[in-house]
């Protein structure tokens, strides 16, 4: 597989400017509230207030047991682009799109970059995410509309 089979994406057209939908996903104490995978637990103490390039931020999660991360912002561009990495490298992405009836939201879960892009695959982490992603622009959606 090339990086490029590596990436799984969903979009979601949500009925909000681009900025608000970003001001949510650089604030780390807020990524809770639209995680559709049910494994973000909380946001750890220390955190930015605000994500940035470069920005380092750790949240306490859960997967069966519960577990720490601290994660890396890799991308940023302000209204447009936010994706962050933790010791696996695989890359969390959205995407901001303006378009008629709001802002297309594209998450991305991008195991092309990991060290350990077999595992990935083998354990079905592609087509679980896809679900995940689905639910988690729905909580987005829910979160900003409500």
């Amino acid at each position: 597989m090339s990086g490029d089979d590596r990436i799984v994406s969903v979009s979601r057209v949500i009925d909000a400017e681009p900025s608000e939908i970003f001001d949510l996903l650089a604030d780390p104490a807020q990524h809770r509230v639209f995680d559709g995978s049910g494994t973000v637990q909380a946001s750890r103490g220390g955190n930015p207030e605000r994500l940035s390039l470069g920005a380092r931020f750790g949240m306490d999660m859960k997967l069966g047991v519960p577990y720490r991360i601290t994660n890396e912002v890799v991308e940023f561009e302000e209204n447009r682009r936010i994706a962050w990495r933790h010791f696996g490298h695989h890359i969390w992405r959205y995407v901001l799109d303006e378009v008629d009836g709001g802002t297309k939201v594209t998450e991305s879960f991008d195991w092309g970059s990991s060290r350990f892009p077999p595992v990935y695959e083998w354990v079905g982490y592609p087509a679980k995410h896809r679900l995940n992603m689905a639910q988690t622009l729905e909580r987005l959606e829910q979160h900003l509309t409500a």
